[in-house]
């Protein structure tokens, strides 16, 4: 994969009071993951272990505290957009970061996968790993995901071939916001004076258009 571009992203619907309860539950352990080790079979990097990527997680951390590290570095200018939202009825992330940040991801990967037990839905959600350097979701059918963890009540665990074309409509909404945050970040860098000696800042990153406000309370 040539690209330095690594994304996250899924659409879990819950309650409200179930999005806020999720923010404050620690980092589940590998043991959220029924298949751990399989998280790349049957995509583009297949044949690849991932058993030992397990052990740079992030511990002793929550969703709460994760994502809006995530946010104070991305106002910093550091490699790393997210967004995460309870819109209309779910879950909303979008996480970019450039590089395999294996500690980011993979801790990202297991709060995301405890949060399908607050699903409201019976069915199983996928979250969406890939790599690309515009930071564009891949068509549904295209050969390059990397990895599509199915999400549920009753426990996640990493899926080969499946359809996806339900999973990206529904994140372009989604999408369309990490966009917006981009040209905003871009805005933002143009009127920064870099012989100035002030370090970058945007406070977009903050804004209840790409985070939820109780993700930073």
């Amino acid at each position: 994969m040539v690209s330095e571009s690594f994304m996250l992203a899924t659409r879990i619907p819950m309650a409200r009071r179930d999005f806020e309860t999720w923010l404050d539950i620690p980092v589940p352990g590998t043991e959220v993951l029924a298949n751990p080790g399989e998280m790349f079979t049957g995509w583009f990097w297949d044949g690849t272990g991932s058993d030992d990527r397990w052990a740079r997680v992030e511990e002793d951390t929550t969703a709460r505290e994760f994502f809006a590290e995530c946010v104070e570095q991305a106002c910093a200018g550091e490699p790393t957009t997210v967004v995460l939202l309870y819109r209309e009825g779910a879950l909303e992330a979008y996480l970019f970061e450039i590089g395999y940040d294996e500690r980011s991801m993979h801790t990202a990967l297991l709060l995301l996968a405890g949060a399908g037990r607050f699903g409201s839905e019976p069915g199983r959600e996928h979250v969406l790993f890939w790599a690309e350097t515009s930071g564009a979701l891949l068509k549904p059918s295209d050969d390059g995901w990397l990895a599509v963890l199915s999400v549920g009540r009753d426990g996640a665990r990493f899926t080969g071939r499946a359809d996806l074309a339900e999973t990206v409509a529904g994140l372009r909404p989604t999408e369309d916001r990490f966009y917006a945050l981009i040209e905003r970040m871009a805005e933002d860098e143009e009127r920064w004076d870099s012989e100035s000696g002030d370090s970058f800042h945007s406070d977009a990153p903050r804004d209840p258009l790409f985070i939820d406000p109780e993700v930073l309370r």
